[in-house]
């Protein structure tokens, strides 16, 4: 089974780790930032836990009726590998 890379659910994990860690160095005395960083994490905790669910959701939705995963027959099988070429000069027939 291959796993998908769902970016906006990626981003939304970094920005949860970046308001921890900017809670975690928030000056004591500075309560009025500290409150606007607990909203701000608490919001973005609820977008990505929203984010989760879909993703997961959406993973399990390609699932057919006999409840084997569906495979795309483009992508069944191993790709064979790309045949490169190294583009050569044409031989000349040169009398020297």
């Amino acid at each position: 089974m291959s796993k998908t890379i769902d970016l906006e659910l990626t981003r939304a994990e970094v920005e949860v780790l970046e308001l921890e860690a900017r809670l975690r160095v928030v000056p004591m005395n500075d309560t009025q930032l500290s409150d606007a960083l607990k909203t701000a994490l608490a919001a973005k905790k609820d977008r990505l836990a929203k984010l989760r669910t879909l993703h997961a959701t959406a993973g399990r939705g390609k699932a057919g009726k006999d409840g084997e995963e569906k495979v795309n027959p483009l992508h069944a099988g191993r790709r064979p590998p790309l045949k490169r070429t190294v583009p050569q000069r044409p031989h000349t027939k040169g009398g020297k």
